[in-house]
């Protein structure tokens, strides 16, 4: 086990992302290329709330207050989006809202952050389909697709039976993990990324390869995904079978990491020689690997804090920009889309979120977005 300094860690971001408010300003950051200069995505797209939900952690972790001043507005702004025609909000609201309307409600009680929270939670049950279990992802002709990285989405959902007390979106929430821990999850552990099922039956058809290598390959970032996704639902359902799950993934990521504990963007390339790594997958897998190790009993919680802390020590020494105030992102070499070569070998705006993320849970910090784990 790597030695991390949590707290040295804490005073290199505030640094850096007081730096990063002066440079990102109103802009919605998505990917960095090589001139490190964050891209100006439009805000209904997936990423736009991770930004802001960086603001909102640094505040839980520091209380200082200018962190709050600068995500306050955020949620308005992409619920702007609900009012507007937008092919771009999907499945993803959940990432999209629980880092600006539900942590701004949770920390400070703000009406209009709940209000916000339940339309998007609203929004999303609305996507699910009762014949095959499962919340639809994007838009346009793909009306059968689900797709792994959802499982983080889900959290939404329990989030809001647990404010308003109505069972029935914990239900579709479960209903929707059931589904893809059945489809999606292999037996040793590693995920597949698009699952297809006739939207009118809701019989499986077939998964496709996705943002991974192929359909039976093992893309780094949703195996993170379904990490976190698991360890969340198992702690808001307490149903052990996603437990079992949960460390099923956790034990095929960590097993597959490389010496440096930051995975190339798949981990079954038939050649690993001049790919990409992707941190932002480390970033993710570290934060989830955290929560699970605070769920299982001491004796296996090492397992999952030990390679979290490795993965983190890893990321901060040879990974992060500290010494570049050129760089606006937090993390070096992430990889969006290799498939497509869209987003590779950069700054990735959710790599840098999960990065603090993990880093606010080791210091403590008491809501940040790992209150959509066991509750508030």
């Amino acid at each position: 086990m790597k030695k991390l300094e949590a707290a040295a860690i804490v005073k290199k971001l505030e640094t850096k992302v007081d730096r990063m408010i002066g440079q990102i300003g109103s802009k919605s950051p998505h990917f960095a290329g090589a001139d490190g200069i964050y891209d100006d995505s439009s805000t209904d797209w997936w990423t736009s709330g991770f930004w802001p939900g960086i603001l909102w952690v640094m505040y839980d972790m520091t209380g200082r207050s200018h962190y709050k001043e600068a995500a306050w507005l955020w949620d308005e702004r992409l619920a702007q989006w609900f009012d507007a025609p937008s092919e771009g909000l999907h499945h993803d609201v959940g990432f999209q809202f629980l880092s600006t309307a539900v942590i701004k409600h949770t920390i400070t009680g703000d009406p209009d952050g709940l209000r916000r929270g339940l339309q998007a939670a609203n929004y999303l049950a609305g996507r699910f389909n009762p014949a095959g279990s499962f919340i639809r992802a994007w838009n346009g002709d793909a009306f059968g697709w689900a797709i792994v990285d959802c499982m983080m989405n889900i959290s939404l959902l329990f989030w809001a039976s647990r404010v308003t007390g109505d069972p029935r979106y914990r239900n579709i929430a479960i209903r929707h993990a059931e589904t893809t821990m059945t489809y999606g999850v292999r037996e040793d552990g590693s995920v597949k990324h698009i699952l297809s099922f006739d939207p009118t039956t809701g019989d499986y058809l077939e998964n496709l390869g996705g943002q991974g290598a192929a359909a039976d390959s093992a893309w780094s970032r949703g195996t993170a995904w379904a990490l976190n996704g698991f360890t969340n639902t198992y702690l808001n359902s307490g149903d052990e079978r996603f437990l079992i799950t949960a460390k099923r993934i956790a034990h095929f990521f960590i097993a597959s990491l490389p010496d440096d504990y930051v995975p190339h963007w798949d981990f079954r390339l038939e050649r690993f020689e001049n790919e990409p790594r992707d941190s932002s997958a480390s970033a993710i897998a570290a934060s989830g690997l955290l929560t699970l190790a605070d769920a299982v009993p001491a004796k296996e919680a090492h397992l999952y804090r030990n390679a979290a802390l490795n993965i983190l020590h890893s990321l901060s020494e040879h990974y992060a920009t500290w010494e570049s105030p050129g760089q606006e992102g937090i993390l070096l070499h992430g990889t969006g889309h290799r498939p497509q070569q869209h987003f590779v070998d950069g700054s990735l705006i959710y790599g840098d979120y999960y990065y603090v993320e993990a880093i606010a849970k080791l210091n403590g910090a008491k809501h940040s977005l790992y209150v959509f784990g066991s509750g508030e």
